[in-house]
């Protein structure tokens, strides 16, 4: 015999504070199935160019069976040994650069020291320091690259040995704001002010104990 089982529901605002922790939970499970890392990879390829580095770019399939245009950024993360980010591109100087960065992140002292960096050392050299950088590795931090440093021929010799590796240390800082912008991003969206915001705005429905409906 069949039989008909009533079920009372709740909104988001209507639970307990332990039952909205549990929806909370059931939030987060599934919640980021999306590139939700796009907003601060556009952000971080404008600074790159800025900067003077030219991200190099990888086919992305879509599902309609086309592909789109992304640049090489990778990461790992957010808790675990190794975790990080990198890029491969090529960096030459950028005239400019300190004032656009400056003006693009007014508040962001740390990009403003790699801008600044980056446009002392290639003064020292004309101007004529290139750089590739490359993925190396089956890591995703700012070590897991290796880095062609080149000095644009000129009618007299120098050592850039010191600068080769400041250089390359100014690249990985900047390998490092983008994997901290990167964990910032992600904090935001897990943090319960912004699930209970998107429960909240999808109208989800629950049991008493925090439960979907």
């Amino acid at each position: 015999m069949s039989r008909t089982m009533e079920t009372e529901v709740f909104t988001f605002a209507e639970l307990d504070d332990s039952a909205k922790e549990k929806a909370r939970d059931w939030y987060r499970e599934g919640a980021l199935q999306y590139d939700w890392w796009d907003s601060v990879y556009d952000d971080a390829a404008e600074i790159a160019d800025k900067l003077g580095i030219e991200l190099k770019q990888k086919s992305v399939p879509l599902m309609n069976g086309g592909t789109v245009q992304q640049p090489c950024i990778w990461f790992s993360g957010f808790c675990s040994q190794g975790d990080g980010a990198c890029f491969e591109g090529d960096y030459r100087y950028r005239k400019g650069s300190v004032k656009d960065v400056m003006e693009h992140a007014p508040k962001d002292e740390g990009l403003h020291k790699i801008a600044k960096g980056l446009q002392d050392i290639q003064r020292r050299y004309f101007y004529g320091i290139t750089v590739k950088v490359t993925h190396s590795g089956r890591y995703c931090h700012s070590r897991s690259v290796d880095f062609d440093v080149n000095l644009n021929e000129r009618d007299y010799s120098i050592d850039t040995k010191d600068d080769h590796e400041a250089v390359c240390e100014l690249l990985r800082d900047f390998m490092d704001w983008i994997y901290q912008s990167l964990e910032t991003e992600y904090d935001y969206l897990m943090s319960d002010e912004s699930v209970d915001e998107m429960i909240e705005c999808t109208e989800y429905e629950f049991t008493e104990d925090g439960h979907r409906a």
